[in-house]
């Protein structure tokens, strides 16, 4: 495909091949805690987006430390990632819920333990627009000087009718703003797309990636509706209310969104795998090998 995906990216910016390692920082969320709701995004399950993060009982060296016992314990000590001395490399991200939410001591606390570790080369930061205050980009932008810093904005629709009906929150006004500030830091900004929300025409969803790839952010996350028990959507599902796609449309729903975005743009992610214990739709998604070696032939040719 002709964009850059996150690992030649990151190849390119480290020269090694790097890993992320999902850290849980005890976050909550405005849409939890009784600031906007108290029932999530209509999507989110109880984990807040973090059911793969580590501990969130543990501090982030310990969680980071934990986290690299997982990946290291997966490869061999003969291949790539620890050569020539060097040892393997990882992202710090937070994940769970809503990660610049908390009092900007404890974000300095937290962010910068992460940054001290020596192998840490970036952290990124999950968050919503709307949670953002200029005291914290202020923060992620000294820390920015230090190691590199990435946001990843959940914007998920740029359609106000799908926005109200996910609970996101937040006009797409915030959005916007929220992109400028953190690029007049030099922060790179990542924005997460949701694919298959109930109601949205394939070009409801084309006009969201365009949008994206025109608002000044250096990657996207696209992410595939999932259906998680707990949720609100669950309850919706079950109603009958809608469907998900199958496979094939997803995969030629994704072809089409990168046909869509400018070639410089790091595609992060092109699908997405819940929690099987909970994932009730789509059942394919499950299977999350069968379906990325199904994304890779069909986006060989793009």
């Amino acid at each position: 495909m002709k964009q850059r995906t996150l690992n030649n990216y990151l190849r390119e910016k480290f020269g090694q091949k790097i890993y992320k390692i999902s850290i849980d920082g005890g976050f909550t969320c405005p849409n939890r805690d009784g600031t906007l709701g108290n029932r999530g995004c209509i999507f989110c399950s109880a984990g807040g987006s973090g059911d793969f993060a580590e501990d969130r009982n543990l501090s982030v060296t310990e969680q980071i430390e934990r986290g690299k016992n997982r990946v290291e314990a997966k490869m061999p000590k003969n291949l790539e990632g620890i050569k020539n001395g060097s040892h393997h490399k990882y992202i710090a991200y937070f994940q769970a819920f809503t990660n610049t939410y908390a009092p900007l001591e404890r974000l300095s606390a937290l962010y910068t333990e992460a940054i001290d570790h020596p192998d840490i080369v970036a952290i990124s930061i999950g968050t919503r627009p709307d949670c953002l205050s200029e005291d914290v980009i202020e923060l992620l932008g000294e820390l920015n000087r230090i190691k590199p810093v990435w946001v990843e904005l959940g914007l998920q629709t740029i359609h106000e009718k799908s926005a109200e009906y996910i609970r996101r929150g937040y006009p797409l006004s915030v959005y916007d703003s929220a992109v400028s500030k953190l690029r007049s830091h030099d922060i790179e900004v990542i924005t997460h797309v949701i694919l298959g929300i109930p109601g949205e025409t394939k070009e409801d969803m084309l006009n969201t990636v365009r949008y994206v790839g025109e608002s000044g952010v250096q990657g996207i996350k696209l992410q595939l509706l999932h259906v998680l028990r707990g949720t609100d959507l669950a309850e919706d599902y079950n109603k009958g209310l809608f469907k998900c796609m199958s496979m094939d449309e997803y995969i030629e729903l994704v072809a089409a969104c990168l046909e869509n975005l400018p070639e410089d743009i790091v595609i992060h992610r092109m699908t997405g795998d819940g929690p099987k214990s909970i994932l009730i739709a789509p059942e394919w998604s499950g299977d999350k090998k069968r379906v990325l070696n199904a994304l890779n032939k069909r986006l060989s040719n793009i």
